[in-house]
């Protein structure tokens, strides 16, 4: 008898705190509620009927839903954006995501024990939800759609009384779209396929994330991921809680985004014909991403990283494929953009005057790269002929200037990596944010200069390490150096290792403010389409919980892995069934025993 209580209990408990990432603060009874599709949803006082949902829900379907004039901010020829559609949207994908993909949580509870968690099955004629009401406190305007960081209050109240009335209150759409995602996470389908149902009403959350970036950078320069793919991607990261999508677009192996101006980039620089970009897809990514609240923003990595513009415009870059290539670069093709050649200006302000206006409506950043840059790279450089760093620092420094220059004139604010700080002693704009990678020390001396930082040290937030080495060896005395082939960032780094990764680490409690947050890496040499979603998740959740509710709880105690683990398989199993492929956090018969067993 009391080792059937315990097991009840731990199962109640587990689910009673199952919500990913965890909220600031959450209170739960254990009352049934059930739900049905005849529920009634209003926004601000008015009904939003539930339709089958479509990504390419119209403005004008919007209008007709909801009988409000809808205000443009620049969706282009598709219709607008505006707090209406975009929550209009957002409740027609919550309600389908609960009535096609909910979770029969049989892996969660005690073997064989799910019948003792569910609800009777003929008690679905009892208590049911019957409204979602939704209220916005705060008014949006465009800026709300693509925010600055710290600029858009992303917090939300969610309660559930046990009569059956739920209540959303936050000040923008995007607080309203972090509640609805948390309400998906309340929701079980009964193993009868009879009814959803909660068993944790009366419900009262009050939600806010800890930092305002919490991003993931894609390389899609390595390998070619289609728009499908990218879109998989910002789903499961609005999913997590995150709030940016970072894209390296462009990089020495390949140049897949096409830039009218300048047709001969993609034309010769994409891996294949059709493996690029078009300005329509890079806007449908920007929209597709705002209207689940994650800002989609561009890295175009200079000098270095450059390579395939010599593809198509030879003259502008230096040692381009240059042998041996560990010499002049950290992995091949080589190749640097000149750095004193007026061609490349020329070039450069081509680039900006096509691409940049084109994605500032959808985005206030850009990133301009700065890393790994080889100083023997301008050895062969006819415009420089040096590899002293007092002779190129300063042209760099007038290429960056020009670059963020550009930015700024299209209300673009720029990030760089730590190099173009840390190592090359650039004067920056106090506008422009250092992207961290290479340790927890630089973060500290980043903010040390007063710069804001986004931090993910690549020992804990690269998740591409301990896939061994993509370089091939012969027999001879480098297959003896680098047996067994590990990458350089080995090993594997687990959920439990990105969870243990604290962005304010080392940082002093003055300067932690200009930590604006991080994001985790997936670099490409290794990954494609088809092993993107189990190297990315669940992991990349472990981080999203990190960003969003700290690395301490409310106690100021490092967050347990052990109350973590049920939770993050919790999520990964929503995560699956709706359309994420990602990794299993445990075995079943871990997760059946609440993680109790598989604990030290």
């Amino acid at each position: 008898m009391m080792l059937f209580l315990l097991c009840t209990l731990l199962a109640f408990f587990s689910q009673a705190l199952a919500i990913w990432p965890a909220p600031v603060s959450m209170s739960t009874g254990n009352s049934v509620l059930w739900i049905t599709s005849d529920v009634k949803v209003t926004y601000n006082g008015r009904s939003v009927w539930w339709i089958p949902f479509s990504d390419n829900f119209s403005n004008s379907q919007t209008e007709q839903f909801l009988g409000v004039q809808s205000s443009s901010i620049g969706y282009g020829s598709g219709g607008a954006l505006s707090s209406q559609s975009i929550v209009q949207q957002a409740i027609t994908r919550t309600l389908d995501t609960l009535f096609k993909s909910s979770l029969i949580p049989w892996k969660l509870v005690a073997r064989h024990e799910l019948a003792k968690f569910e609800p009777a099955v003929n008690s679905n004629s009892g208590v049911s939800i019957k409204v979602i009401t939704i209220i916005q406190t705060g008014k949006d305007n465009s800026t709300s759609y693509k925010p600055l960081d710290g600029e858009l209050d992303e917090s939300y109240n969610l309660t559930i009384s046990t009569n059956g009335d739920a209540r959303i209150t936050a000040v923008s759409a995007v607080g309203i779209l972090h509640a609805l995602e948390t309400f998906t996470q309340l929701f079980y389908l009964h193993s009868s396929g009879n009814g959803l149902y909660t068993n944790m009403a009366p419900v009262a959350i009050s939600d806010a994330p800890k930092f305002a970036h919490r991003g993931m950078n894609l390389d899609v320069a390595r390998n070619w991921y289609p728009v499908q793919d990218i879109k998989r991607t910002i789903d499961a990261l609005a999913m997590n809680k995150f709030n940016r999508m970072h894209i390296h677009i462009t990089d020495s192996q390949s140049w897949p985004i096409e830039i009218p101006a300048l047709p001969e980039l993609a034309a010769k620089g994409a891996y294949q014909t059709g493996l690029s970009y078009s300005p329509k897809d890079i806007q449908d990514i920007q929209i597709y991403g705002i209207l689940r609240g994650i800002e989609i923003f561009l890295e175009f990595d200079m000098p270095g990283h450059t390579t395939a513009i010599s593809l198509a415009y030879p003259n502008l870059i230096a040692a381009a494929n240059a042998h041996p290539w560990d010499t002049y670069c950290a992995e091949p093709p080589c190749g640097s953009l000149k750095l004193n050649e007026p061609a490349v200006d020329q070039f450069l302000d081509t680039l900006w005057n096509d691409l940049l206006p084109r994605i500032s409506p959808y985005s206030s950043y850009f990133h301009t790269g700065g890393d790994e840059v080889n100083t023997n790279t301008y050895l062969l450089d006819p415009t420089v002929k040096s590899s002293d760093k007092a002779v190129i620092g300063p042209l760099i420094q007038k290429l960056v200037d020009r670059n963020h220059a550009a930015l700024r004139k299209n209300g673009l604010t720029p990030i760089v990596w730590e190099e173009m700080l840390l190592v090359w002693n650039l004067t920056l704009g106090s506008d422009v944010i250092v992207q961290a990678w290479q340790s927890d020390e630089n973060v500290a001396l980043i903010t040390g200069q007063g710069h804001k930082v986004l931090a993910g040290n690549y020992n804990s937030w690269y998740l591409d390490c301990g896939k061994g080495q993509w370089l091939d060896f012969d027999n001879g005395a480098s297959f003896k150096q680098f047996y067994p082939f590990n990458d350089y960032c080995s090993p594997f780094k687990n959920w439990r290792l990105v969870y243990a990764y604290d962005p304010l680490a080392g940082v002093p409690a003055a300067e932690q403010h200009l930590v604006l947050g991080g994001e985790v890496h997936m670099w490409s040499e290794q990954t494609d389409p088809v092993n993107l979603d189990g190297a990315v998740w669940p992991r990349a959740s472990a981080a999203g919980e990190v960003l969003w509710s700290g690395r301490q709880d409310a106690s100021g105690q490092n967050r347990s892995q052990i109350t973590a683990s049920p939770r993050l398989a919790e999520m990964r199993e929503r995560m699956v069934l709706r359309g994420i492929q990602a990794g299993p956090v445990q075995m079943v018969f871990c997760t059946q025993n609440n993680a109790t067993e598989c604990s030290l």
